[in-house]
C-alpha cells in the first residue's frame, strides 16, 4: 500500500531528559522516536513516553532539517504526547481517520520519521493493560511489526491517521509467535486535544496512581515492584 506524500508529515523526535528525572532509569535520558504533524502551526502528535520530563526536544524532517521544539503536553491516560515546533516545519497536517471503523484484516501502513514504512494489517483490536497502571479499552494491533514503532504514524488505505505506535509485543497464534505493534487509536485524542493544547493536560481529574507495577499470574495480580516514594511504597506494599 502506498500512502504517498503524506508520510513526509511524519518527523523524527529526539528528546533529552535530566539524569535525576523520575523516568530516567526506566526510559533513559536520550529518547528517540517519531511524531506526526497534526496542525498547520507545527503541532506534532507523538507517544508521550518519548517526551515526558524532557528538557530539550528536537524535530527532524525527512530532508534532515532540524527544528527545536517544546514538549507541550503528555496525557498519561491515553499515552499521547504533544510537541510544538518552535520554527515553521513547512509540512502539511495529516487528516484524522476513524479508528473505531477500522476492521481486523484492514491494510494499513506504519510510518516513522526517517522514511521507513511497513505495510501491515490489523490483526486484532482489543483491551490492552500495561503493568505500569495503563489501560486502553480498544487498542489496535498490527503485523508485521515496525522496527521503529515509538510515535510512528498508522495510516489507513486513504492516508488518514488511525493512531500512533506505542509498543512492540509478541502474539502467539496457531503455534507460531509473531512480532506485532500496539497502536493508540486516534479517536482517543479528539475529545481531549483542545485541553491538552490550552492546559497541557485534560480538564478532568487525573486517574489515581498507586506506583505499583503488577502482572497477572495464575488468575491473580502479583506486585512485581513499587515506585520509590510512591503511594504503594509509602503504604508498605511489597
Amino acid at each position: 500500500m502506498t500512502i504517498g506524500k503524506i508520510s513526509r508529515s511524519v518527523v523524527a523526535v529526539r528528546a533529552t531528559v535530566p539524569d535525576d528525572a523520575f523516568t530516567a532509569n526506566a526510559l533513559g535520558t536520550r529518547r528517540e522516536g517519531s511524531g506526526v504533524v497534526i496542525r498547520d502551526n507545527g503541532l506534532v502528535l507523538t507517544i508521550g513516553y518519548l517526551i515526558t520530563e524532557a528538557e530539550e526536544v528536537w524535530l527532524t524532517d525527512q530532508d534532515g532539517r532540524v527544528v527545536a521544539a517544546h514538549a507541550l503536553a503528555y496525557d498519561q491516560e491515553t499515552g499521547f504526547g504533544l510537541v510544538q515546533a518552535l520554527a515553521p516545519l513547512g509540512l502539511p497536517p495529516v487528516q484524522f481517520g476513524n479508528a473505531r471503523k477500522a476492521n481486523i484484516g484492514d491494510a494499513v501502513t506504519l510510518a516513522d520519521g526517517i522514511g521507513q514504512q511497513v505495510d501491515a494489517h490489523i490483526v486484532t483490536k482489543q483491551e490492552f493493560a500495561g503493568y505500569w497502571e495503563y489501560l486502553i479499552d480498544e487498542a489496535i494491533f498490527t503485523a508485521p511489526a515496525h522496527p521503529s514503532w515509538g510515535g510512528a504514524a498508522l495510516f489507513d488505505g486513504d492516508g488518514k491517521l488511525l493512531g500512533v505506535g506505542s509498543l512492540r509485543l509478541q502474539m502467539s497464534r496457531a503455534g507460531e509467535v509473531a512480532d506485532i505493534n500496539m497502536v493508540v487509536p486516534i479517536d482517543l485524542l479528539t475529545p481531549i486535544l483542545d485541553d491538552l493544547i490550552k492546559r497541557g493536560q485534560t480538564a478532568t481529574a487525573p486517574r489515581p496512581w498507586l506506583g505499583a507495577f503488577s502482572a497477572e499470574s495464575n488468575g491473580m495480580v502479583v506486585v512485581m515492584s513499587v515506585a520509590e516514594g510512591g503511594p504503594a511504597a509509602k503504604a508498605g506494599l511489597r
